[in-house]
């Protein structure tokens, strides 16, 4: 096994560990710290794609800006109740019945598919662009209608919550 593997693996196992622990921690500031930690894996996994671009945007809008939102909704919400009740329902098996029959159907549905596709973005033209001007070229013509149309559903999803939190007079 080659260093660039044992690294693969080693991210590959921390970020499974990870995630499993963010959804199984009792405390929910905990929950969110593992987050934190999680979201830096992640960060370094792009690093090591040569995806700095990715990486950056990784530790600046989820570590930082997602990460201190949901912080502060945590400490806003009265948790005290739910931290002392139980945690799981008595229905574990059906769970783990339905988890393991989704494993199976992602490990078929994976192994199905051919990595032989070809973009037209080569490792060269990337280079030769950086990583940003490509990403950007890629976003604002190929992809600019689904770009548009994610920032309407976020503006719409904006008024929403302002409508929602204006106090009735």
């Amino acid at each position: 096994m080659t260093t660039v593997e044992l690294f693969f693996a080693y991210f590959a196992l921390s970020m499974t560990f990870l995630s499993i622990m963010v959804i199984s921690v009792k405390n929910p500031v905990h929950s969110i710290l593992l987050m934190l930690v999680l979201f830096f894996h992640i960060a370094a996994l792009y690093l090591f794609l040569n995806a700095e671009f990715l990486a950056a945007v990784q530790v600046i809008l989820y570590a930082g800006a997602i990460l201190v939102l949901f912080l502060f909704v945590i400490m806003m919400l009265n948790l005290k109740e739910e931290l002392i009740s139980h945690r799981f329902i008595n229905e574990w098996p059906i769970g783990i019945a339905i988890g393991v029959s989704i494993i199976v159907f992602l490990f078929f549905a994976i192994s199905t598919i051919t990595t032989n596709f070809k973009g037209t973005h080569t490792i060269d033209f990337i280079k030769a662009e950086t990583n940003t001007k490509a990403i950007g070229k890629v976003l604002y013509t190929e992809y600019l209608l689904p770009f548009e149309i994610a920032s309407i559903i976020l503006l719409i999803a904006i008024v929403g919550a302002l409508v929602l939190a204006k106090k009735a007079k």
